[in-house]
Formats: structure tokens, sequence, C-alpha cells
């Protein structure tokens, strides 16, 4: 059962101890529960060791045994940090006990983990699961701890507090003489059946003489015949049935009231003289003793009828022969414990309780229990299974009455004390993130009003302040803290909540009561709070609340031309107007001075069900007609003949708006048309569609079984083949969109259209072509694709293998089973597919591409950064890489990295093995790195520095990097070691006049204390020995070229308000994180208010010319395809491609 139990295996047991790394089997969301108001700790159920929850939750409130185990220190039992030294004796079973007893004395949580002490008995997770006999566990842990303690002083341990000797002696009745044997036992095992109690059953099994007579006669050795002989069984030393109680027990009425009737003839006795016996007995009356506590005498007895029986007139009592003695002492069920214990006693009790109790340990939980519960409990079938006494004269010395620490060893009390510390935190953490929400604040002055709802003057970003707050705190806190951040505020401020709607931004109800809590006022994390006085914004009165809420309409209407008359151009516009404005508003924007209006429940110009709105219900609201955002209203002037809107020159009220689609002639043949308008229905089949524009363009007739129809998107590229046999609602082909007819057949049900590339960057356009069918492998798929791309001979080796582009146009995960069928792998038509050099690595090994990266100076040679007091520096290689173009000065931070090669690791692998095999890469051999330790690493991210990888021993598996991860490695002159909260930073100091900096030094900064501002601002003015009154200290945004000042000043604007909450740099709006660039200014020589440097003014040019070429560039794209389609008519919405949704899971065979 307990594997290799008995085997010290050191290698199995992880050094899992509090604040050295613990690797958990589960990793929790939330740090561990604390202790309840019984301050006793629990033991958690790893699945079926409720058994073994019992047993070490009995041997932990055994004083004397987890006294005796705390007393062997590590110069015995060893340390943990030794147990992978070959010659070191590391005994693991009682060192796990140990720290296990130390858990639950002393760790501030609701229960304690066994995960540690079953690893170390070998067991795996099928035994973790399975039920066992307790009885059979506590004769192979007590063994395992023998065999565990041996050449130690506590080799005697179980031996000296468990071990007893039952002595078998047979007398002869003719000569007297008398055999002996003995056995040796740690329990005895007693037969409960038909017997009244644990005392009866006793006697029957060690007490009561076995007579051998008349059949069953005794051969006597010393008379050499049969003859009459008695066995008894004793123990060694004697068991005294009277030892087995505990005074407290003694003290019980129940328990002598039974002694008292066992002692009478046929248990039975009148009910006074019980009381006058119970007065000689115990020298004191019924009613000054226990009246007070359980009432009358005979009610007591009514209320025990389990055990006693009252005569009908009550004035006799009799002992039921089958009633069964609860022991008031130590005992167990197989899966729960119920203990009584005196508080002074007691290990995890507050010494203010003053009397005994008894508690109900059942797994992780432990309540108090009442005396008749538990008698209820145990009354039935249910009984206790195994019985644990302890000698009721044995005392504990003063010092151990209410004080848990007792005993056990410093180095666990350090351990306890340091896991309690980190406890607190973590469980501050959580309280903090769980407590506080993020608000998003627009400030009304830096907004104004603008076709029908809000929008910022200048940017979104600098009219939205991101504000994390407290959701228990009230809203009047909330408005102090407002007043706070803001440096001037005139008149009331009003707090509403608003909302972003595709209008702008729009306010719907104000927050009022500022005794209230966030919570009770149900602000929602996240929610925009608009900042203004209540009445108007820019002058203009603001409605407020959901009935005039603004909506985004489309509204389409024929074009005027220049000299005022109608055209066939359909204008589609958008129009905001509230919701509870009158539909006929939208005649009076438009200046049409009567109209029809139109109304597409679809919401969009290509759906169906157009209706006309009566004149009776032209002053409806917009609402009331059940229009919403996005929805379409089409406007037809009533004296205009061109109407969109007529069908064989029939006017009608309700009908599709367009009934048409635009079909491109690209089959590159001479054709009189290069385009066509086919009428058509939801219903059309795709089949007659084609058939239709060859005949209209004019085109050979063979191409109707050479040929296909593919949607054109917005951009004009050519998407995936629509088969024939589908109607236009089955392929999600909407009116009025343009269609391409091209050359080649549609794939049939059981193909796949995919697009494919080589290489990770791929450029729109660029894409290649192929059908497969759905069942080809992935290998075989590749073989096609290489061939197709004239590289038939590169599948030599494996040197490609195939990548699913992802949503964001990149590289996604490989597609490792090369065996499997592209339907297996869930691959759709239209999916794009990568052709990607290089190898797969096997299943459970990782590619992993390594970079060097070194901070570069001005003039493009790599620099040191030596740091100073507490932090980290690089090493002084001098490596050569090409310069910055446009620097000057010292820049911050410039990053380049320098690509070294690939190696090929499991992913089981230690970040420290991944350093030392990098380090036989050949570029490597050239910088002189004397081992792993003298090294950094990072995951690249957007070709810079992303996340820093801490703990060497730590294995990659648990980084989560995923397949695709790069790392570069960065020099340093001595090894660090960086705890879970150290941020690293890259400090400059500013030099005074010239708008540029010095080289950059690492600091390391520790954000347990908070993270807040004047944490930060008070480490870098240590680290550069500056008055923390004299720094301004700002974080670079490389990819904006900005520099946001860090700032931990109080505003103070009365008495009565609170001072500003410090922001949290790890959040919003810093985010700070390793290897942020952290600019330095010294007020004393230095007053100018710029951090930025001449490189960033260039960044930004850079920044605006690109964005301005990217706008000029849709324009033109933008008229390319507004040339493609017909001027005449209203073009569709233009519409992303719709690809299907899927989840991809990979095989874990």
């Amino acid at each position: 059962m307990f594997g290799d139990l008995f085997e010290e295996e050191y290698s199995t047991v992880s050094n899992n101890q509090y604040g050295k790394g613990k690797k958990l089997k589960t990793k929790a969301l939330e740090p561990p529960a604390p202790r309840e108001f019984t301050n006793l700790s629990g033991i958690r159920n790893q699945g079926g060791t409720c058994y073994l929850n019992s047993l070490l939750q009995t041997l932990h409130f055994t004083p004397e045994f987890r006294e005796a185990l705390f007393s062997l220190g590590p110069e015995e039992l060893g340390l943990f940090e030794d147990k992978d030294k070959p010659d070191a004796k590391v005994r693991i079973i009682p060192l796990q006990l140990q720290r296990l007893f130390a858990q639950l004395l002393l760790l501030d949580q609701e229960a304690a983990s066994t995960a540690d002490l079953t690893d170390s008995f070998g067991w795996t997770s099928n035994e973790e699961m399975r039920q066992h006999d307790v009885q059979e566990l506590n004769r192979i842990l007590f063994s395992a701890l023998e065999t565990s303690l041996v050449g130690t002083s506590g080799h005697d341990l179980i031996y000296r507090l468990y071990h007893g000797t039952i002595v078998n002696q047979i007398v002869c009745k003719e000569c007297k003489n008398v055999s002996e044997r003995q056995e040796d036992f740690l329990d005895l095992t007693v037969a409960v059946k038909n017997v009244s109690g644990l005392e009866d059953a006793l006697w029957n099994m060690y007490v009561e003489e076995e007579v051998f007579d008349c059949d069953n006669l005794y051969h006597c050795g010393t008379c050499d015949r049969l003859v009459k002989a008695a066995k008894e069984e004793k123990s060694k030393p004697d068991v005294n049935l009277k030892d087995l109680q505990s005074e407290e027990e003694i003290d019980h009425p129940l328990m002598i009231l039974k002694a008292i009737l066992l002692e009478e003839e046929n248990n039975l006795i009148p009910v006074d003289q019980l009381g006058q016996k119970l007065l000689k007995k115990i020298g004191i009356s019924w009613n000054k003793k226990y009246r007070k506590q359980h009432g009358p005498l005979r009610k007591f007895l009514q209320l025990h009828s389990q055990i006693f029986l009252l005569s009908s007139d009550e004035s006799t009592v009799r002992l039921l022969k089958n009633s069964s003695l609860q022991a008031e002492s130590d005992f167990q069920r197989n899966d729960q414990q119920i203990f009584k214990m005196l508080p002074p006693e007691s290990p995890g009790l507050n010494n203010s309780i003053s009397c005994p109790h008894w508690f109900d340990i059942n797994d992780s939980k432990v309540q108090p229990i009442r005396e008749k519960d538990i008698e209820q409990q145990f009354q039935g079938k249910e009984s206790a299974y195994m019985l644990f006494y302890r000698k009721s004269q044995l005392q504990r010395p003063p010092e151990a009455r209410a004080n848990p620490r007792y005993g056990v060893p410093c180095h666990l009390l350090n351990e306890m004390d340091a896991a309690n510390i980190e406890l607190q935190t973590k469980r501050a953490e959580c309280d903090s993130a769980n407590n506080t929400f993020e608000l998003h604040l627009h400030l009304g002055p830096q907004y104004h009003f603008f076709n029908g709802a809000l929008h910022p003057v200048v940017s979104q970003t600098e009219s939205v302040w991101d504000l994390t707050f407290d959701k228990r705190k009230t809203l009047g806190d909330l408005r102090q803290s407002i007043f706070q951040l803001l440096e001037f505020w005139e008149g009331d401020m009003v707090l509403s909540v608003a909302k972003l709607v595709p209008a702008g931004l729009h306010i719907y109800q104000s927050l009022g009561g500022d005794e209230l809590t966030l919570c009770e006022t149900e602000i929602a994390d996240g929610e925009d709070i608009f900042v203004w006085n209540g009445v108007e914004v820019g002058g203009v009165h603001i409605q407020t609340g959901i009935d005039c809420e603004p909506l985004l309409l489309n509204v389409l209407h024929l074009d005027t031309s220049s000299d005022g008359e109608k055209c066939c151009q359909v204008i589609e516009s958008p129009h905001v107007f509230p919701a509870n404005a009158e539909v006929g508003t939208v005649l009076t924007a438009l200046a049409i001075p009567a109209g029809v209006i139109f109304i597409n429940s679809a919401g969009c110009p290509g759906g169906e069900g157009w209706t006309a709105i009566p004149k009776e219900d032209m002053r409806k609201t917009f609402r009331e007609q059940g229009l919403r955002n996005g929805s379409s209203i089409l406007i037809q002037d009533s004296h205009d003949d061109n109407s969109l809107l007529t069908k064989e020159e029939k006017w009608v009220t309700s009908m599709n708006e367009i009934d048409w689609l635009h079909v491109k002639n690209l089959c590159q043949l001479e054709s009189e048309e290069k385009q066509v308008k086919i009428s058509a229905t939801v219903n059309t089949m795709v089949f007659d569609i084609r058939i239709k524009a060859i005949k209209e363009l004019k085109l050979m007739k063979e191409l109707a079984d050479n040929s296909c129809l593919r949607p054109i998107d917005r951009n004009g590229k050519l998407l995936c083949p629509v088969p024939d046999s589908y109607t236009l609602k089955e392929a999600e082909l909407k009116m009025g969109s343009s269609l391409g007819l091209c050359l080649g057949k549609a794939p049939s049900s059981s193909q796949l259209f995919l697009f494919f590339a080589m290489g990770s960057d791929v450029q729109p356009g660029t894409e290649m072509e192929i059908v497969v069918e759905e069942t080809i492998s992935v290998r075989d798929c590749l073989k096609l694709m290489l061939k197709k791309s004239g590289l038939q001979d590169s599948f030599i080796g494996d040197a490609w293998h195939l990548r699913k582009m992802d949503w964001c146009y990149e590289a996604g995960e490989p597609l490792c089973e090369e065996d499997a069928t592209l339907k297996e792998l869930l691959i759709c038509s239209g999916d794009t597919l990568l052709l990607i050099e290089g190898q797969l690595p096997p299943l459970g090994f990782l590619k992993v591409p390594i970079w060097w990266y070194q901070l570069q100076g001005p003039s493009g040679h790599w620099e040191s950064h030596q740091d100073q007091t507490n932090c980290t520096s690089s090493w002084g290689r001098v490596w050569r890489a090409t310069s910055s173009q446009g620097a000057s000065g010292n820049e911050p931070a410039q990053v380049s990295l320098l690509y070294l090669g690939d190696i090929e690791i499991s992913e089981d692998a230690t970040l420290a093995e991944l350093k030392s095999q990098a380090m036989t890469l050949p570029p490597f051999l050239e910088f002189g790195v004397p081992s792993p330790a003298h090294l950094r690493a990072w995951t690249v991210e957007r070709k810079r520095p992303g996340r820093l990888l801490r703990t060497d021993r730590q294995p990659l598996r648990e980084y989560k990097l995923g397949r695709r991860i790069e790392i570069c490695l960065e020099p340093l002159q001595k090894g660090e070691n960086l705890g879970p909260q150290d941020v690293l930073l890259r400090t400059q100091v500013r030099i005074p006049g010239e708008r540029t900096y010095a080289p950059a030094l690492d600091l390391v900064w520790n954000a347990a204390q908070g993270g807040t501002a004047g944490s930060l601002r008070q480490r870098v003015a240590d680290f550069y020995r500056l008055p923390v009154e004299k720094i301004e200290i700002a974080k670079y945004f490389p990819e904006k070229f900005e520099w946001l000042p860090i700032s931990s000043w109080n505003q103070q604007i009365t008495k009565r308000k609170k001072k500003k909450k410090q922001d949290y740099l790890q959040g919003a709006p810093y985010y700070l994180k390793d290897g942020d660039t952290i600019g330095v200014k010294n007020l004393l020589i230095d007053d100018d208010d710029d951090f930025s440097t001449i490189r960033d003014d260039t960044g930004k040019e850079k920044q605006k010319q690109r964005a301005l070429g990217r706008r000029k560039s849709q324009e033109a794209l933008h008229e390319q395809s507004s040339y493609i389609l017909s001027s005449a008519e209203t073009p569709a919405r233009p519409r992303a491609p719709e690809t299907s949704l899927s989840i991809h899971v990979g095989s874990f065979r």
C-alpha cells in the first residue's frame, strides 16, 4: 500500500519549504484561508486520504509524540538542502512530519496539505485517491518511523510511547504449574459485538479466565497428561481500566451513574436511592453539582434513554444491557475525529476560553460539537473504529500551557514565521485586488458637444484618467480623491455614469448619496464616470438619461448633382439622433421638405425587410420604431421619379432594398463588358448567378464548366470560391456586394481552398492558392505547397514545416502532427498556411532562437553599465553594432539584438540548462562569459526584451513560454538573485542643458512595500545619494517616444478632504515592469521641466509622416475600390471576411 515507504528515497522528495521555492501540486488562485474561530487547523483531503488525516491529527494532539519528534534536530535528521548530495543521509519522513506538525500548530491557514508527506511516502496519485484501513496505516507508519530513526536518539520513540506486552498464562489445576508466552503489541484489538461497553470488551479479552475442562482438557507438560486448566491474558504492565478514563471523564455524570448501576443487583435501583448513592460516591448532591448544567436527575435519565430505562411511574431506573457507553475520550471514525481538549493544553486555542470543549475535525473543517451530538452520532450503527488513549496522570510543564511554540525547533519557528508573513502579504494583495476596481474618469472641461454626443476636445488619452479605487469606500471618498487629482476645479462637481456609444460619450445618470459605498451604488469595474457641473458642457445644455441616448443611424438617399438635379448615385451617410426624437426630424436634418422614410430592421443596407413609415407614425420616436445603433433609413423624395424602391414600374411599401450583385470579369478574356449587375434574391443559387453573368459578359460558353465566383473584400482581395450549390443566404453574400468571375472550378464539399505563403512576413495579396482534399495529411499538404512554390527538392530532411496564420496575420502554432489530416486539425476553406523554414522540434522540446542583448551607446558601441550598491551590472565586453541614425548624446536605453543561433531543448529543462546550452553556440565563444550565472534571460517581444525570467532552477515548462518563444541573453558582471517582488529598472540621469542622458544603470526596486510612487522615488534618491525632494523621475515609453512623470505629491484643498491615494506603479497608467527606462532629473542643477531628447523629437516626426502616408494609402485604395464598383448604384458597406471561430486543442497522446 505504501509503495517504497520503508525506503528512504531521497531523490523523490522535493525541497518544499515555505519561502524556498515551494512547488505546489495545484496552483491556487487565491492564498489559503486563515484559521476559523476555533483557531485550529484542519488537513486537506487529497481525494481519499481522510483516514490519513484522522491518524495525523491524533498523533499531532498527542504532546509526547509530537514533542519527541520535535526534539530530533537537523544534526540527526539532516537537512532538505542536502538531500541530493550523494553522501548525505536525510531522513525525509520525520522531517516532513515535523513540518506538518509545525504547520498545524503555527501556520495561519484553515487547512494544511499532506502532499509533501505523501510524496515522501512514495505514494502515487492512485494511492492518494483510494481509501485504506487506518489501523493498517498506523502500524505501517510506525514501522516506517522506526526504520527512519535508526541510529538517532529517537530510535526507540515508538517503543517508548506505544509498546506493550501481552502475557498468555495457562495454570494447571492439578500441579499449579504456570506456562507463559509473551507477545509484543502497539495496539489492542477487542471484540465489541454484544458487549455493553469498552470495559466489558477489555474484561472479556484480557481479564476473564478461560477454563479448559470436559472435552477441552489441557495437556500439562509436568503432569504429562490431560488435565483441567485455566487460561488468562495479562498486559505487562497491567491494564488498569480506571486509567483509561481521564479525570474529566470520571467526573461526567453519565459515567458515574452507570458505574453505580453496574454495582446493583440486576442493574436496577430506585431513583431516590440513586441520588443518595451519588452523594455518597462523590461527596456532593446532584442538584449542587449537575443540575445547573444537566437539569433534574429524572430529566437527565430520560434524555439518555438509550442507556437508562425508567419505570412507568419513574420511581425506578434500570441499566439497559445493550447500552453503548460513549467513552468521552479521544476517539475517531475512519474519516472524522472528535477531540476533547482543555484550552491551556490545546496548542491552537486561545487561553481566554475557560472550559473544556469537544471539536469535530473533519478534514479541512474544525468545528465545536456538543456532547449530545456526539452521543447521537455514535448511538446507532456508527461506532468508533480506532480509539487512542493517553494516561490521565501525564502532566504538561507550565511553560507548555497556552504556548503552541513550545518544543518546536528554531528553524521551523523561523520558517513558520516567514510563511505567516508571506500569507499576510498575499491576503492583503488579494483583498486589495478583489476590492478595487478601475474607473475611467472623463473630465467635463476637456469635452465638447458635437454631432449629438460628447467628444474629447484634444484626444481620448488626454481626456480620460484611469483611477484605481477601493469599492468599499463611499461616493464621498471618490469625490474627494478626484478633487485631489485635479489641480483646479471651479463650482459644483457632479459625478455621472456615462457610456461610450457609437455616436460618442453619453451621460446616463448622476450619482447621489455621498454616504453610500461604491458597491451600493452598483458602479461596475471599468465604469466610465463623467466629471462635470451637472448642467452644461462647453456652454451647451446636456440632456441625460437612456431616453435621449444618441443613436448612430445610416441614412441613404439619392445624391444631388451640381445643377440641383437628382442623380442615380446613392449617398450613405451617418447621422446622430436622440432616441426620443421624432422620426420626421430626419427630413429636417437632410433639408428634404417632404418625402417617404423607409426603415430596415436588419440594420444594414444589404438586409431584408424595408418598410415605409406611414404619415401618422412620423411623430413616433426612433426608439418606438425599434431603431437602434447601426440601423438604416432610406429617404425617398416624394417628388422623385428615380426611386430605388420600384419593382416592375410599381411602387411597393415592403420589399428588398437592393436585389442585385456586381460580377466582375477576372477571367483575363477579352470581353466588351468588364462588370455587370445581376439581379438576385437571397434564395438565388450561386450557379444561376454565374451562368447569367457569363451570358451578360458575352464570354465563351465553355466557361460554364470551368469557372467560379469569388467574393471581393474591401481591399480588392479575392476570397475563397463559393460553391455553385449554395444560395446567397447560405454563402453569406450580401446584396450589393461584388464577386469576381474566375477561371477554375470551385472546390467540392470534400475539398479545401487554402491560401499559403512562404515565411512569416506576409504582405497582403502575395499569398498563393491551392485546392486539396480535406483528408490529406499535413505532410502531404506541405509537399504539394512546396512543389507549387518551386521548392519540391527542399522537403528532403524535413527542412520546412507548416504554421496556421492567426487572426492578427502572424504565424501561429505549428502543425506538429504531420500524419494528422487537415480535417482533424480543423483547417477550413479560406485559412492561410505559412511555409516556415526549419525542422519542427520533437514533442516536448522547444526550438528557441537565441539573441545577444546589451545596451548600446551613442556611437553604436556596446556599453557596460556598472551598478551601485544592491544593484546588478552588465558584463564589460565591447561589441560593435550598427550605429544609430540621428542619435545625439546618450539616448534612453536603445535596444539592439544580435542573433546567435537556435537551440533545441526539452520543456522540462531548467533556465540554467538553457543558458548553458546557449553558451555552446559558436558566436558565444567571443563574448567570454564565465558561467551561466553571469547571464540574464529575457523573452523577446516585438523585437525588444519583454519578460524577465528569474529563477535559474525553474523548469521552462512552468514559465508557459509557448512554442514561438525567443530568448535574449544579457551579460552580467556578477550573479544576481532577484526576488519575486523585485523590479529591475534602467535608470538614466539627465545631463543639464543638453537634452541627453548619462549611461543607464540597473536599479533593483522591491515593490513588496506597496509599489507606490513614493517608494520608487525614495529608492532612486538613495541610489543616487540625493534628497528625495530634489529629484524628478519619469518612465519612458519608447514606442511613443514619450516620458510620463512619476509624482507622489499630495494636495490638500481643505482640512476635511483626504490625501490623494498613492498610484500603484505596476498598474495604470504606468504599468511599470522589468527593463523599463526611468529618467532621473537632479533639481539641484537642472530645473527644466522637459524630459524629452532630440531623438524623441525625431521619432515623433517620423511617426507623423508614417501616419500621414498610411492615411494617403487608404484614401487611394478607397478611390480604387470605388472605381471597381458601379458609381450609379449604392455599394454595400464593406465588411471583413467572416471566418469560423475555432479553438485548437493539442494532442495529448
